[in-house]
């Protein structure tokens, strides 16, 4: 099965647009408090018009509930990707997937999500997440992995871990903040081993 992948912190058409030439399963707007965040006005106006079946990802951390309703109700994502604990205080709209991050270092739940987003203490930092804990979760269950990804090191990445998917901001970065459109081709191809 081919490996999921998702360019996350997208803030520009032209990274969008590459996202979505590279057939990337997810793209991903920062909602979080970081040099790639946007608003929900900004967010549907990057995806306006846009012919893909990527899943459009809100990311959040720590969100309170009017800023969920307000990015529902604005740019209309199909998944709420936010750290697990955020969770339990949510009313999450009807229609909204959930994508529940955790976080290495942090206690996990008993019962695991079919589906999680595995990465390192902080996001979009480029900090490598810890592999080894990863690939234990990834044998329980669909482990989509970040931190610290590139086109450099994703392929070591897969191969440890097999993960469901990867996820991506930093990794394709020129400058913080700033995509590279070639740096998104580059990742994809790796990943798909082209």
């Amino acid at each position: 099965m081919a490996t999921w992948i998702k360019i996350c912190g997208l803030t520009t058409r032209a990274a969008v647009e590459a996202a979505i030439a590279a057939e990337v399963d997810a793209i991903g707007f920062a909602f979080a408090s970081s040099k790639r965040q946007v608003t929900a006005v900004q967010a549907a106006q990057l995806t306006q018009g846009l012919a893909s079946n990527a899943l459009r990802i809100a990311v959040m951390q720590h969100p309170s509930q009017s800023q969920v309703d307000e990015v529902w109700s604005v740019f209309r994502p199909d998944v709420l990707q936010t750290d697990y604990e955020d969770l339990g205080g949510l009313t999450i709209p009807v229609g909204l997937k959930v994508l529940p991050v955790m976080r290495a270092g942090k206690r996990l739940p008993s019962s695991l999500p079919e589906r999680l987003h595995f990465e390192g203490p902080v996001s979009g930092a480029g900090e490598v997440a810890d592999w080894t804990r990863a690939a234990e979760l990834a044998s329980q269950t669909q482990v989509i992995l970040a931190g610290g990804l590139n086109p450099e090191n994703v392929v070591a990445a897969i191969e440890k871990v097999r993960p469901f998917g990867v996820d991506v901001s930093s990794g394709v970065e020129s400058a913080p903040g700033v995509k590279d459109v070639k740096r998104i081709a580059e990742f994809v191809r790796k990943v798909r081993g082209q």
